[in-house]
């Protein structure tokens, strides 16, 4: 495996030849070596980690000064995948300036190489300001979970008259400059659709397999939160169940006192 740095003009090339682009996200150093060293083509350090590893119900408590400290750990971590880095509720929503700010530090301090903002056309002029000083960005379509009190739930979006409206937001931030976007719990044919309709690639989460590539979270793929079962999620292993049985291994032993045994215990020479 080439240790080369995965680069926009990597994933464009594998936009224009067809080959699906894989994304995984991570929040520390060692998921996001692991990650990197499996293969992927870019890691997300995504605000999902309200969710995964602070235990929040929603995505919006997590903090830009949490952002920057995740996305420069998995920085530190992952040395050929394409880092991108989210931009958390109420981070770009407030003004051009403060959310260059923030995005220049998620870059700066963060070592991200592009970042990621959820919304449509009302984003446009954000995203021809930050790509006009260097800052690449990624955008997010369907559900948007930022959104989540607003849409009133984590549904399926895109259905009926919303479906155009997506496709149309696709179109904008395209022409804005956005290098991708992402497009999450939204009907297959609207995917599809949106996927023909611009020239940029589109990264799926429960959005079929005609997108240009696929993004999950890590700590689904993998079943360490084996409670959570949404129809779009395939496991790839079950470690909820590995690390349950592990550490009750390590438990017993330790009251058993068979661990630390001699060939774990250092002796007097």
């Amino acid at each position: 495996m080439t240790s080369k740095r995965v680069t926009l003009n990597s994933l464009r090339a594998m936009y224009a030849d067809g080959t699906p682009i894989t994304v995984v996200t991570a929040y520390d150093a060692t998921f996001a070596r692991l990650i990197d060293e499996a293969g992927v083509d870019a890691i997300l350090v995504g605000d999902s980690l309200g969710n995964v590893i602070q235990g929040h119900d929603t995505t919006v408590p997590v903090t830009m000064d949490e952002m920057v400290y995740h996305t420069a750990a998995v920085a530190r971590g992952a040395s050929r995948a394409h880092i991108i880095a989210d931009m958390p509720f109420l981070s770009y929503g407030t003004g051009v300036e403060s959310a260059i700010v923030n995005a220049g530090r998620l870059m700066k301090e963060g070592n991200a190489h592009s970042v990621k903002l959820e919304g449509g056309r009302r984003f446009a002029d954000l995203i021809q300001r930050m790509t006009s000083i260097g800052i690449p960005v990624m955008g997010h379509l369907g559900l948007t979970p930022q959104s989540v009190h607003k849409f009133g739930g984590f549904g399926v979006r895109g259905r009926g008259d919303e479906a155009e409206a997506i496709i149309e937001d696709a179109k904008v931030l395209e022409e804005a400059g956005a290098y991708a976007i992402v497009l999450e719990m939204v009907p297959r044919d609207l995917a599809r659709a949106v996927t023909e309709a611009i020239g940029i690639p589109t990264i799926g989460i429960g959005a079929g397999n005609a997108t240009s590539g696929q993004v999950l979270v890590s700590y689904d793929l993998l079943g360490i939160n084996d409670s959570f079962k949404p129809r779009f999620l395939k496991r790839y292993a079950e470690l909820g169940g590995a690390i349950r049985g592990a550490v009750g291994d390590y438990v017993n032993e330790v009251r058993q006192r068979s661990y630390p045994d001699d060939e774990h215990s250092f002796g007097d020479s």
